[in-house]
């Protein structure tokens, strides 16, 4: 097998979206985000913009486990596991709902390891994102591709201690007609979100694997519930993963213009860490 995936460095593409009022407003609605309906000119959340610029593959062009085939703009890399493991944001203005947007993407890295689950491949991405010829946002996702492992147990629940004093909280019940929403709202078919049976018996989960961008998505909301000040930058890495099967704790504890987030799974360990820098 080629494992040679070097010669994809420097791929680029380009992807064009008017950033319709339509997503924004589905994303309200899923997220039961309270305020006013999001309508042409107003700002887009941070990191919202992970609803536009989707890869619209064919149906016949879809793996069995829902990914599109391999190859086009990321390498055709052969692992089956395939995860959106992290990501880093800069925001140097806010992307505006209903004015149109391009988002550029570059491979920027790709690297492959050996890990005590087998063979790994690390992809990094960068994107940068312009209205109207002006620089908005910047980002770097990881995503990881890794061999088929053993089963994954489910986590033990355990009775979580007390938050830390002036920190955020909120306690949230993976839900599967949540995860359906959020697969449908970014174009994701990736079965191990919304198939039981194929999670379970194919892939060797104990339940329905709660998307890792969906749980960043619910901690910068924590943030943008506690406080009005914007944020400037957000990173977040997958630890562990978590499941419909009990609930996760998002925490939030704030020194000054840094925002340390963290989502707990039932078992008390941080299943994704994050950070955000307030403007």
């Amino acid at each position: 097998m080629d494992t040679d995936f070097r010669s994809w460095i420097g791929r680029t593409e380009s992807v064009p979206d008017p950033l319709s009022w339509v997503q924004a407003q589905a994303a309200q609605a899923m997220l039961d985000e309270p305020g006013d309906a999001l309508i042409d000119g107003a700002e887009l959340p941070l990191p919202w913009h992970w609803f536009y610029f989707l890869p619209r593959a064919s149906q016949s062009n879809l793996d069995a486990d829902g990914h599109p085939q391999r190859g086009g703009f990321l390498p055709p890399i052969p692992y089956p596991r395939r995860m959106f493991a992290g990501a880093r944001i800069q925001v140097h203005r806010p992307l505006r709902v209903g004015v149109p947007a391009t988002r550029e993407g570059r491979i920027q890295d790709v690297v492959m390891k050996s890990g005590k689950t087998g063979a790994l491949a690390f992809v990094t991405v960068a994107y940068r994102f312009e209205q109207e010829g002006l620089l908005c946002l910047e980002e770097e996702q990881d995503i990881v591709y890794r061999e088929p492992g053993g089963r994954v147990a489910a986590p033990q629940g355990v009775e979580l201690p007390a938050p830390p004093p002036g920190s955020w909280s909120r306690h949230w019940q993976p839900d599967t007609r949540l995860l359906f929403r959020f697969s449908a709202l970014t174009f994701n078919a990736h079965r191990i979100h919304y198939d039981r049976s194929y999670a379970l018996d194919v892939e060797g989960y104990p339940g329905l694997v709660v998307h890792g961008p969906l749980t960043a998505v619910l901690l910068l909301q924590l943030v943008r519930q506690s406080t009005p000040r914007p944020v400037a930058a957000f990173s977040f890495r997958g630890v562990a993963p978590l499941f419909d099967l009990g609930p996760v704790r998002l925490l939030g504890n704030v020194e000054r213009d840094t925002v340390t987030l963290q989502a707990q799974g039932p078992d008390g360990q941080a299943a994704l860490l994050a950070t955000a820098m307030l403007g």
